[in-house]
């Protein structure tokens, strides 16, 4: 019978029609806000997911984890070992260390806009203004005033009242220039011991006629065993976390 209502529109004439308002509705929709006024699941979710697609740049640029991969790294490349430790594991002590150094303004965070918006105090709005507030003084407190001047100059904006007034989209930037300054500096100072090692190798090499051999092998395990005498690690750690102190 279906197929021929559906051929002949004719045959309807006469069936009892429900209107549409009345009828079932196959659709579906979001609530923003829950009855008590906390925010859907819905909603929740979809900022959750918003936020981790964003985290990894969030990560790089607005965290210490640049400072310190970067650091890491061209301790591995002072040894002469470019494989070990493998750059998992870098990455993975970078972003614990992150964690660890980054832990107290995560927590303003979520005092001062998490907990308020899953709670109904407050809108989105508000609470993503909460929520820059201690992270813009993090980054401030790390940010050489050189460096936020010259991404003032080159967007061609006026210069702020205050350090408050800077907006993010330049500070952003400006502290990244600041952490990959410092990172560099740090890894001139590690540099430096080691090319001391390896010149000293290399000329004593050329005094004893051995030009064949070549200075890496030599220099290498003296290199590591000053690395493990001075506990080069913990030293590297404790300056790294000590550069985020005081801020």
């Amino acid at each position: 019978m279906s197929l021929f209502v559906l051929a002949d529109p004719s045959l309807l004439a006469g069936l009892p029609m429900t209107p549409l308002d009345d009828a079932g509705s196959g659709g579906f929709g979001i609530e923003i806000n829950g009855p008590d006024g906390t925010p859907s699941a819905a909603i929740t979710t979809l900022i959750s997911i918003a936020l981790l697609a964003v985290a990894p740049a969030l990560l790089l640029m607005m965290t210490s984890f640049t400072k310190i991969f970067v650091v890491l790294a061209l301790v591995r490349n002072a040894l002469g070992l470019n494989t070990i430790p493998p750059n998992q594991v870098i990455a993975g002590l970078s972003l614990f260390l992150t964690f660890f150094i980054m832990w107290p303004v995560i927590g303003e965070i979520n005092t001062a806009a998490v907990v308020p918006y899953l709670d109904g105090q407050t809108t989105f709005s508000v609470a993503a203004e909460h929520a820059a507030e201690p992270l813009r003084n993090w980054l401030l407190a790390y940010t050489r005033e050189e460096d936020i001047a010259l991404m003032i100059r080159a967007a061609g904006l006026d210069n702020p009242a205050t350090p408050a007034d800077v907006e993010l989209t330049t500070l952003v930037p400006a502290f990244m220039v600041s952490e990959l300054r410092a990172a560099f500096i740090i890894g001139f100072v590690v540099f430096v011991p080691f090319l001391v090692i390896d010149l000293v190798v290399s000329s004593a090499l050329m005094a004893m006629g051995m030009m064949m051999l070549p200075p890496v092998m030599v220099s290498l395990p003296f290199k590591i065993l000053l690395f493990i005498l001075v506990d080069g690690w913990g030293l590297v750690v404790t300056a790294l976390i000590s550069s985020y102190r005081g801020g």
